[in-house]
């Protein structure tokens, strides 16, 4: 192992680190906006829409995130929609994410018997009221194994964004080997970056699970 090597370029995989974690986050951040829409949409049986939100979870589960970068970033040029490849891995990445969260909610909220919703109504709430008091916090709590499984899948399919151009940790990696021919030393660095990164994601999220038991808030 050489050392001095890690050494050297060890600040080059915390900027790429740094990216990766930034691009991350946003595109999961628009995924749960998207989920939530389309999880409600697919609840409350939006006619139109509905039909619109199944073709389009079925269209990005169902393929690779790494053709729709590809027909993000190379496709929609030809009819004048232009990004940079960072645009291009948080648009992308919130597409695929945007999916498995709505499937996410869906199975949460789906979980909530009707008994409860019925039992709010009749108190007096109304439809706002019963999804943030009543549904909301229990279908969070059921969905929470889901959603931090989601998360750390899509922060571990940050890694084909270098077929993009994008210096993100796999392509500093690529990069590396390819210049120096350092590959034991290039790949150590990535795994343990990529560790630095989803060990506590994945520890967070366990304890959340635990906390938020079955919608028992608390042990």
């Amino acid at each position: 192992m050489n050392w001095d090597f890690i050494i050297n370029y060890l600040p080059l995989y915390e900027t790429a680190a740094v990216l990766t974690v930034k691009i991350g986050a946003a595109g999961i951040a628009f995924s749960i906006i998207i989920g939530l829409f389309c999880a409600m949409v697919q609840n409350y049986r939006i006619p139109v829409l509905r039909q619109i939100v199944t073709v389009y979870i079925e269209i990005s589960r169902n393929t690779p995130l790494l053709i729709q970068l590809f027909f993000i970033y190379y496709g929609l040029p030809k009819i004048g929609i232009r990004t940079n490849a960072a645009v291009c891995g948080m648009v992308g990445l919130a597409f695929l994410g945007g999916s498995y969260m709505a499937e996410a909610f869906r199975s949460g909220i789906d979980a909530i018997e009707t008994v409860q919703t019925e039992s709010a109504y009749s108190l007096g709430l109304n439809r706002w009221q019963t999804l943030r008091y009543v549904i909301f916090p229990q279908a969070i709590s059921i969905s929470m194994p889901a959603f931090m499984a989601n998360v750390i899948f899509l922060l571990k399919e940050t890694s084909v964004f270098s077929a993009i151009s994008l210096m993100d940790l796999m392509f500093m990696a690529k990069d590396l080997i390819g210049l120096y021919y350092q590959t034991t030393e290039s790949l150590f660095l990535l795994v343990v970056f990529y560790l630095l990164i989803l060990l506590p994601v994945s520890i967070a999220g366990s304890l959340l699970e635990r906390r938020l038991r079955h919608a028992g808030f608390g042990t």
